[in-house]
């Protein structure tokens, strides 16, 4: 096996990169995962996400972890409102949804991002993770690398794979193609304990997921697995909206006056959202990789997930492409048909480089359908037609 007695190094502790390394250490690799987190407790994490069977599922399969994922999905979390500025229902399917089941292709259950991070980190070997490892910088040495970290600290790796997100500090030493900014900006927020703190959005959700159209812009909202509601406002906006807007995201008067402003047509039921969310607000510039990027492939440095190839949000495709470049890269490392690092690793990219490239254009366009005016109709006509 071409990692016999290689060091693997991991930068990025996401649902990628810990899925990179339960499969590595199922084929009895030498792993470690540097996270940059002072601690497993250190962050609250976003909103439950849904996984697809080509991908996220594939690679919870090939974990050997999916019937702890089956004893903690979120059944009922993917049925869905869909509605106009004025909070009036056009489609709904609680009531009339097919149940579907795990095997079925089009099925995609929820599940809470903690969760999904906690199965994974216990299905490692202790001492996998290091935290408060916030990368730094590499270099070259002995035919590895050492990497560096914010806290002082270096670590030696024969190979290093970076997972590191979007704004990844690994991949200007692979290339320095650059994302690209899609128009869209969206504004997170959370709500904790939604029964009380938010009565009737948490009515309306019923444990689900609402899409609300209007004018242009969304508000995307569904139901965390804890009673949270996680969710965002969605719109096009400068690249610069973020540090130019003059909002304090932790005044959540003055976060709730530019919804009113901003949003003029919507219906105060959403001012609920704004009035009880926890602060910060995070404001998320959305990007994009171009669609031919490639590179010439290194023996022992690439990455996977956003790190490799960010994009919009609007096929819900990220965690799950995330986690089939960990399935893919780890199946390539480990196999006997390649006889290099070299070829393994370009065989990996090659492939994750056209998936990505579909699954960006999808997602783009996907965005700007989402933020049109006429964004209701094509939504309705979509979920109608599935």
């Amino acid at each position: 096996m071409l990692i016999n007695n290689k060091s693997i190094a991991i930068v990025g502790g996401g649902p990628g990169g810990l899925t990179l390394a339960r499969l590595l250490q199922l084929k009895g690799a030498d792993v470690k995962v540097y996270e940059r987190d002072f601690d497993k407790n250190a962050r609250v994490q976003g909103s439950p996400l849904d996984l697809h069977d080509r991908s996220g599922l594939a690679a919870i399969r090939k974990a050997e972890l999916l019937e702890e994922f089956k004893n903690n999905f979120l059944p009922g979390a993917d049925k869905k409102l869909i509605m106009n500025e004025r909070a009036e229902i056009f489609f709904s399917d609680h009531d009339t949804k097919v149940e579907e089941n795990f095997g079925h292709e089009y099925f995609r259950p929820e599940i809470d991002r903690g969760t999904l991070r906690k199965i994974l980190l216990e299905s490692l070997q202790p001492g996998t993770v290091v935290w408060n490892s916030h990368f730094i910088s590499i270099e070259k040495e002995n035919g590895g690398w050492n990497l560096y970290f914010k806290n002082g600290s270096s670590a030696y790796a024969d190979i290093v794979i970076a997972s590191d997100g979007a704004n990844s500090k690994i991949r200007p030493y692979i290339t320095d193609i650059k994302a690209f900014y899609s128009g869209v900006i969206m504004l997170e927020g959370n709500i904790s304990n939604a029964k009380e703190t938010a009565p009737n959005i948490n009515a309306l959700l019923k444990g689900g997921k609402i899409m609300a159209f209007g004018n242009g812009k969304n508000l995307l909202m569904g139901q965390k697995g804890n009673g949270d509601i996680g969710f965002y406002a969605s719109f096009k906006a400068d690249e610069s909206w973020s540090s130019t807007n003059g909002l304090d995201y932790s005044n959540k008067e003055q976060v709730l006056e530019w919804f009113k402003i901003n949003y003029p047509e919507w219906n105060h039921i959403w001012y609920e959202l704004f009035k009880n969310s926890e602060v910060p607000f995070i404001p998320r510039p959305i990007y994009c990789m171009p669609f031919d990027q490639t590179w010439e492939t290194l023996p022992n440095l690439t990455m996977i997930g956003d790190a490799a190839h960010v994009m919009p949000p609007f096929a819900g495709e990220g965690a799950n492409m995330a986690m089939l470049d960990a399935l893919e890269l780890s199946e390539c490392l480990t196999s006997e048909k390649y006889g290099s690092l070299t070829s393994a690793i370009s065989a990996y990219e090659k492939n994750m480089q056209t998936m990505a490239s579909i699954a960006a254009k999808e997602s783009l366009e996907n965005g700007e359908l989402m933020h049109s005016e006429n964004a209701l109709a094509t939504m309705l006509e979509f979920f109608n037609r599935h």
